[in-house]
């Protein structure tokens, strides 16, 4: 009898945080996998991602409305609200034998929630991490909902082991994201690279020169201060004059204002050599961290593929503060000039060495083989110190 995985996509970060899993569950003859889009993954100004979904051969068991319009911290705090709702009467359609959730986003928790209260097992990816933002609040929490705790680090499963989580239900298994690094960058980038520029908005942007990659989102505990804060940032890599691909902000509260300020840039005619996009395919994005000269912004891709791939990488504010990083990675706070000094030293400095400290490429086959094995889990969870 196989083991039903239900798979809960919220985000474009969601999916490419665990669609190596994905692949490997649905490959594997023990293991059936439902997937569950919601929140911003259904939207189409973040780039409609379940498109991406069923583009890649997964079939979407169900849609869930669950993200209000606004983006601010009252909206996000109702849309945790409303999926927690909705999801219970998935979870009760689909019936799964584990939930598998992704990292510590506010769809997140209302998975958890939903499948703590319903007596499902719950599996979670990325756990046991530190970082800036709520999104730190929310992981921990997630951890003390979870059956099963798969880490991508060796100091996070340590720290799950802190809080009082059962030895025999951590695995260290590196991080997912890593998996499709490695078999992104192995592939043949040509077409895909060229046609990107199809889509977004913009200069032109000649790859084949250098050029700049921002991702930048809201700091939720910092929720008014977006709009200055990626004014700084764009201000400092139009000071270098290189090229840049800039990426739009995920879901989270706050995400209006550093929209409001992309927008305003471009009002002002200030975009020049800059091209724009709502979301890029996965393997499109690790393919350009594999040829940009630096990535600027705070989002955790900087960290994690960054690391692996060689990608130099400023990192700016609090938002990534106690995550683990490689030799990479240059902090700075969001100031125009100590960005512009960083982004500097990195233009000079180039390619860093591989640094795999969030694993080494087969997590998602790890994850499978586990869920697929794991037979001694306790629904009621016990505080082990």
């Amino acid at each position: 009898m196989t083991r039903k995985i239900c798979v809960i996509i919220g985000s474009r970060a969601n999916y490419s945080s665990i669609k190596s899993a994905m692949t490997a569950i649905a490959r594997h003859p023990e293991l059936e996998l439902q997937v569950v889009a919601g929140a911003s993954a259904l939207l189409d100004r973040y780039g409609t991602v379940a498109d991406l979904i069923e583009k890649d051969g997964f079939e979407i068991a169900a849609r869930v409305y669950m993200l209000l319009e606004g983006e601010t911290l009252t909206t996000m705090a109702k849309s945790t609200g409303l999926g927690l709702l909705e999801l219970p009467t998935v979870f009760d359609r689909l019936r799964p034998d584990v939930v598998l959730t992704v990292g510590d986003r506010f769809e997140t928790m209302a998975t958890a929630l939903s499948a703590a209260y319903m007596n499902i097992p719950i599996a979670h990816t990325m756990g046991g991490e530190v970082s800036g933002t709520i999104d730190e609040s929310i992981r921990h929490a997630v951890t003390k909902f979870a059956h099963i705790h798969f880490p991508a680090s060796d100091d996070a499963r340590a720290r799950i082991i802190r809080l009082g989580e059962r030895e025999q239900d951590v695995y260290l298994v590196g991080c997912p994201r890593i998996d499709s690094v490695a078999a992104t960058l192995a592939q043949d980038e040509s077409s895909e690279l060229g046609a990107m520029f199809e889509l977004g908005v913009g200069d032109a942007i000649d790859l084949a020169r250098p050029f700049l990659l921002v991702s930048q989102h809201p700091v939720t505990t910092e929720y008014g201060e977006g709009l200055q804060q990626i004014t700084s940032t764009l201000e400092a890599v139009r000071t270098t004059g290189l090229q840049a691909i800039v990426l739009w902000p995920n879901a989270d509260a706050g995400s209006d204002d550093i929209a409001r300020g992309i927008r305003k840039w471009r009002e002002q005619g200030r975009a020049k050599n800059m091209h724009f996009f709502k979301n890029l395919p996965t393997s499109t994005y690790i393919r350009l961290m594999g040829r940009t000269t630096c990535l600027v912004g705070n989002s955790s891709s900087g960290v994690r593929e960054g690391a692996f791939i060689g990608t130099p990488v400023v990192n700016v504010g609090s938002r990534q503060d106690g995550r683990r990083r490689g030799r990479n990675v240059i902090d700075v706070p969001h100031e125009t000039a100590a960005i512009t000094t960083a982004l500097q030293t990195q233009i000079e400095h180039g390619r860093y060495p591989t640094d795999p400290i969030y694993g080494d490429g087969n997590a998602g086959e790890r994850i499978a083989a586990v869920l697929a094995t794991k037979r001694d889990i306790q629904i009621q969870k016990r505080i082990t110190y």
